[in-house]
């Protein structure tokens, strides 16, 4: 049987960077294969290469037996392959309708034609059993999740054979999870072939047939995903043994510094209590919409505070704006690092010393060689893939970004720091130095809250554990109270 997808020998480059220095990857017909890797690996040049984003300097492709080098996107599009892409990719200015139609507008006599591209638009919906989505709203205005499902919608509208899905599960729900299983294995039982890029190896247990691992550029090894363990790929990727993947050291725990007392946001959060002390990793677990991101924007002054009380170090501060936080020794990680928590265009020593100047600068002044020098040892500890700190952001992975993310706040020596999903499209590797970077930061005295969606990193960093449902911040219990079930059970309003 033809392959679907033949890739030999792919090299390329970024000036002095060598992004992949000779992979191979081979695609039957209606496999789901899944690709692994650190961040910077290489997995996501590769895919642009293949969806016709960039140009390979050196090596072959063959798509269904016959040379492949597209042009451009559209022509990857048009030939059947298509990519959904871990950074959305949307026009927030057009509709959730528009957005999944874009560049594929059916016309009848040369005019536009509106009622089947609604129709077009509204069975994509349902095929993620997504209905509820309204076609007319921006698209800006709706949950990343619902962003997410609206740009694979536009992937599927176009009947690949070949669908490249990088990270598609990272901002949905586990239910939207499951659903997106079920149109995958309807898409392999269609003969379509799909590249499943994830950092969750479970869910490439769960849906792919076969593997392939970069590393540094080079693949590394294949084979049958039910065949091979978890240990073994890991070792695969990171070319090391990681014996504990929720490392935590001895701490002790002191006085509150941070306080939430009923507080209360326009719309979200409607009731959240809590005392974070230092030394102390407090996780909030909840669905998506739960109330979670709202409640660290509105600590950190960026969403408004209706009712209710903040306080700091014994200090009463509840009214303040983000520079007030950021000097009372608050700092926040978003979500959305694209479009929320990074300078893209600006170099790496930008974005990390930007909240705080004062260390590298003389007489106001911001002197080059300071900032490159602070940014150098941030980089190093925090082992960022990068040229130098003089590189565009932009141009780093999405791991590497969300690194130079959390080093921001380390340079900014906050006190408590508001991570809502640090660990979001980042390697099995990257994730632990995470964790114990939280540790050690716990261990000097400061505080952390932490939300995430994934369970198990909860259960295994945090010391105690809240869970929002519809609004309201359940009592915070210590972690050896909760399970996977209780906290699930907690998220959907019921009790045990």
């Amino acid at each position: 049987m033809t392959a679907r997808l033949r890739m030999r020998s792919l090299q390329k480059s970024f000036g002095a960077t060598r992004a992949l220095r000779g992979v191979d990857l081979e695609v039957g017909p209606g496999e789901v294969h899944a690709l692994i890797g650190e961040n910077g690996a290489g997995k996501s040049t590769l895919m642009k290469i293949l969806s016709g984003a960039h140009a390979p300097d050196s090596g072959t492709i063959e798509l269904d037996g016959n040379p492949f080098r597209p042009a451009n996107p559209m022509h990857a599009r048009h030939s059947g392959v298509s990519m959904i892409y871990q950074e959305l990719n949307l026009a927030p200015h057009l509709s959730v309708e528009e957005n999944i139609m874009l560049g594929e507008e059916p016309s009848r006599l040369g005019w536009l034609d509106r009622s089947r591209r609604r129709a077009t638009a509204a069975a994509a919906l349902a095929e993620l059993r997504h209905e509820g989505i309204p076609l007319d709203a921006p698209v800006s205005s709706r949950p990343v999740a619902e962003q997410q499902i609206v740009e694979i919608a536009r992937a599927l509208i176009t009947q690949p054979k070949l669908l490249i899905m990088d990270e598609p599960t990272s901002s949905l729900t586990d239910v939207d999870t499951k659903n997106l299983f079920q149109v995958i294995r309807r898409l392999r039982e269609r003969g379509v072939s799909v590249i499943y890029i994830s950092h969750f190896l479970e869910e490439c247990q769960e849906v792919c047939d076969r593997l392939t691992v970069l590393r540094d550029g080079e693949s590394v090894g294949t084979g049958a995903m039910a065949e091979t363990p978890v240990p073994q790929i890991i070792r695969m990727m990171v070319g090391r043994e990681i014996a504990d993947t929720y490392p935590r050291g001895e701490r002790e725990m002191g006085e509150p510094l941070l306080e939430f007392r009923n507080l209360a946001g326009l719309a979200k959060p409607k009731s959240a209590t809590l005392s974070l002390r230092k030394g102390e990793i407090l996780g909030i677990a909840g669905l998506i919409g739960a109330g979670r991101t709202e409640t660290l924007r509105a600590c950190f002054g960026l969403d408004a505070i209706r009712s209710g009380e903040v306080w700091m170090e014994s200090r009463e501060c509840t009214r303040a704006t983000p520079s007030q936080r950021l000097s009372d020794g608050i700092g926040l990680l978003s979500e959305n690092r694209k479009e929320e928590g990074l300078m893209l265009n600006r170099s790496l020593a930008d974005n990390l010393t930007v909240t705080r100047y004062g260390p590298v600068s003389r007489f106001g002044i911001v002197q080059s060689r300071a900032q490159r020098e602070a940014s150098q040892q941030l980089m190093e500890s925090l082992e960022v893939r990068a040229e130098s700190p003089n590189q565009p952001v932009g141009e780093l992975s999405g791991g590497n970004q969300q690194k130079i993310a959390i080093g921001r706040l380390l340079h900014h020596q906050a006190k408590v720091l508001l991570l809502d999903e640090p660990t979001r499209g980042i390697d099995v590797g990257s994730k632990v130095q995470i964790y114990r970077l939280m540790g050690q930061l716990a261990a000097s005295g400061k505080g952390v809250l932490f939300v995430s969606s994934y369970l198990p990193e909860l259960l295994g960093v945090c010391d105690t554990i809240g869970v929002m449902c519809r609004g309201t911040l359940s009592e915070v219990r210590p972690v050896a109270d909760w399970t996977e079930h209780s906290i699930i059970s907690a998220a959907i309003g019921q009790t045990e």
